[in-house]
């Protein structure tokens, strides 16, 4: 399960719909992916389709310090566990805000998103 936050108060790129749909191609070769999205708490989504335990991404050190409080948080509240995996080194630099940056101003990241992604930062960056 990949789940999309709905937050009114971010001005994403790419609307939630979009983000779902670029999910979905990008991850259709795997049966067992379900995209989704939720409104409001995440262990509160947990809760409700059954998920015992949420897997999160980490590239550093200070990502690990603000996800550990959330995890004990989620687990106080719900019982819900988190697993944190690191990132492979080879992409640990990477956020959406300096992707976004380096394709407005004409740089490469191909090889850094998917093909897809790609063509479509491009469109909306560049357009």
């Amino acid at each position: 399960m990949v789940a999309v936050l709905i937050n009114m108060e971010k001005k994403s790129l790419f609307t939630v719909e979009e983000r779902i749909e670029m999910l979905q191609a990008v991850t259709k070769e795997y049966g067992n992916v379900r995209v989704d999205k939720f409104h409001g708490l995440l262990v509160d989504y947990c809760k409700q389709n059954e998920i015992a335990a949420i897997v999160k991404g980490l590239r550093a050190i200070s990502d690990f310090d603000y996800e550990l409080q959330m995890a004990q948080l989620n687990y106080r509240m719900s019982g819900v566990e988190t697993l944190f995996m690191s990132t492979n080194p080879e992409f640990s630099f990477l956020s959406s805000s300096r992707i976004k940056e380096i394709t407005r101003y004409g740089g490469d990241v191909s090889g850094l998103v998917p093909d897809l992604v790609h063509r479509l930062l491009v469109e909306r960056l560049r357009g």
